[in-house]
């Protein structure tokens, strides 16, 4: 491989190899997520054998990964308390509802970064040269939101067959360490030593051990050095049509990135392959339950809020088995 393929080069022949552009319309703004209809919501379905739910998201607090100056963890403000029920000062009740007899309540107000926590990238989170998903430009993500691409295109429509693939059990260890690269070498022996096929519309759930490795002193764990997918992944995910990818980092690919492009996985898979992107999901419960179990396959669902226009949203995921 020549120097030159090794940066622009090889950006520029995976974008061209892995482009989706087109592929289901010029007027489309949902990506790969067409790979999933109801054939697959009905596989995904019928994975289901003994009821058991597994919560993906972590908790939406002041105690998450964000170190803040990029984004902030959540903040939650209360604005009527318990106390304030007992002092009496609900009563007469606010907006004009009259006496409270008795009756009391709590409210509070969230401000975050839509992705401060677990979350789903949107089609309109990354631009290349000026374009986002489907060649539509970036101009059309202005202060008013995104007038395409929006996360609100992914609402109701991430429930689908999710695949774990647990590296750091694979390799026999607690954490894959930063920079570690995963090579489609890397999913493909996990997936045969577990005797898994992934099938076009899937989810591909992709566990580092990262998160539970710096759960409580996240460190640099927000955009500092981590495990994660290699660009040399965008043509398997494309060849083998996987309709979302998801891991317990930050930002999906490894770093630092491998080329001299600022996350090159999300230009060529995201900008041009139109895969939804799942960041920071708690898998960890999942795979206790897999090793548990034997069972690497399940229902997933993970709808975003239907936040209109917005490059990214937090999400309550679920696995189903």
């Amino acid at each position: 491989m020549t120097t030159e393929e090794t940066g622009s080069g090889l950006l520029h022949r995976y974008i061209d190899q892995c482009s989706n552009w087109g592929r289901w319309g010029e007027d489309d703004q949902l990506g790969a997520l067409n790979l999933v209809g109801p054939d697959q919501v009905r596989h995904a379905a019928s994975l289901v054998k003994a009821g058991r739910t597994i919560p993906l998201s972590l908790p939406y607090d002041r105690n998450g990964p964000q170190p803040g100056g990029f984004r902030n963890n959540p903040q939650l403000f209360v604005t009527a308390t318990g106390s304030d029920h007992v002092s009496g000062a609900q009563d007469p009740l606010p907006g004009g509802f009259g006496p409270a007899k008795g009756f009391g309540f709590s409210d509070d107000v969230l401000v975050m970064p839509t992705q401060s926590g677990t979350q789903w990238d949107s089609l309109s989170h990354i631009f290349w040269e000026g374009r986002m998903w489907n060649g539509r430009s970036a101009g059309q993500v202005t202060s008013d939101g995104a007038h395409a691409n929006g996360i609100e295109n992914y609402t109701g429509r991430i429930v689908m067959r999710g695949v774990l693939v647990d590296l750091p059990v694979l390799e026999e260890v607690p954490s894959l360490p930063p920079g570690w690269a995963i090579k489609p070498g890397d999913v493909e022996d996990f997936l045969r030593a577990h005797d898994l096929t992934v099938h076009p519309g899937d989810a591909l759930l992709v566990r580092t051990g990262f998160m539970a490795a710096r759960r409580g002193a996240w460190g640099d764990y927000a955009g500092g050095p981590a495990p994660g997918l290699s660009l040399h992944m965008a043509p398997w995910l494309r060849e083998h049509d996987i309709a979302a990818v998801v891991t317990d980092t930050w930002g999906v690919e490894v770093r630092p990135n491998e080329i001299d492009h600022f996350q090159p996985l999300h230009i060529v898979s995201l900008v041009h392959g139109g895969i939804a992107f799942g960041e920071m999901f708690d898998l960890d419960a999942l795979a206790a339950d897999c090793a548990e179990d034997g069972v690497y396959e399940f229902m997933f669902v993970a709808s975003p809020l239907p936040l209109t226009g917005a490059s990214g949203a937090p999400v309550s995921g679920v696995a189903i088995k």
